[in-house]
């Protein structure tokens, strides 16, 4: 009999059975369930006939499904007294604090949480996740859920696990983007990829041009310095990479909105400001 934790898997979709194989893997017995039947065949691990039947298995219970409201259906029908609900499933950070409420209302705890790897990256090195909710509740599994990935508490409001995957995503997501467009100007991503590597390089060094470093310190102070490079310069280059794309007879919904966000900014009075005055626009919905 194995000396490790057990563990439920709730949702066996390409993230769910590769969690529930690398726990499988790193001998934690595992029994998993899915509300389609069949799809845990061939993961190692037991698979329950019904959810209640799976979370009575475990008192440690992983779920990954589409998003909260799966959580809620497909548990509804369980005892979740003393269980620990750990959820990866992506949701609002709102919907999350329902989710505990939720949880503790039926007996159990919810630890809510983001795995910032695709379904091949989790258990890899580099593999993290971002936990949110009681501190005891994650130290008490934490050795299990490293198997996953790195563990890292962001702090006991289950709605910051969402804030910051969400805010990783979208730099994942606009970053990607944005090089797609400019792939597609220059008509050659082989020959645009070196330069790009550089520049994202560039941007994440902790020497003196290392421009993530740079402006963390002035979204922090308030600051933005725009002696060298103000924000009324930018403004009047981003419409004109918005004429290199029209001309190239590309889509411009992305380099429009940088434009258009510009010279708002530049409208709004922060023309002799640096980049990072655009973060004033970004906390002022509409």
């Amino acid at each position: 009999m194995s000396s490790r934790e057990a563990v439920t898997v709730i949702g066996l979709g390409a993230m769910g059975s590769t969690m529930a194989r690398t726990f499988v893997a790193a001998g934690h017995p595992t029994t998993v369930w899915n509300r389609t039947p069949g799809k845990g065949a061939g993961l190692g691990a037991v698979e329950a006939t019904t959810a209640a039947e799976a979370v009575a298995a475990s008192r440690l219970v992983v779920i990954s499904q589409v998003d909260y409201q799966a959580m809620f259906d497909s548990l509804a029908d369980a005892d979740l007294t003393g269980r620990v609900l750990v959820n990866l499933s992506s949701d609002s950070p709102a919907r999350l604090r329902a989710a505990a409420e939720w949880a503790d209302e039926r007996g159990a705890t919810l630890v809510a949480g983001g795995i910032m790897v695709p379904p091949p990256g989790i258990g890899q090195p580099g593999s993290y996740a971002f936990y949110a909710g009681p501190g005891d509740a994650v130290a008490a599994h934490r050795e299990t859920l490293a198997v996953l990935g790195r563990v890292d508490h962001m702090g006991t409001d289950p709605g910051l696990a969402m804030l910051y995957y969400q805010a990783m995503l979208n730099i994942f997501w606009t970053t990607l983007i944005s090089y797609f467009y400019s792939a597609s100007l220059v008509g050659s991503a082989e020959r645009l990829r070196p330069y790009a590597a550089t520049m994202l390089a560039d941007l994440t060094e902790d020497g003196p041009m290392g421009f993530l470093r740079i402006l963390t310190a002035e979204l922090e102070s308030g600051e933005h310095p725009g002696a060298e490079n103000n924000l009324h310069m930018q403004a009047v280059g981003a419409e004109h990479a918005v004429q290199a794309f029209t001309e190239a007879g590309l889509d411009v919904t992305v380099p429009g909105a940088v434009a258009a966000l510009f010279a708002r900014a530049d409208a709004a009075g922060y023309g002799a400001d640096g980049l990072s005055a655009l973060v004033e626009l970004v906390k002022k919905a509409g």
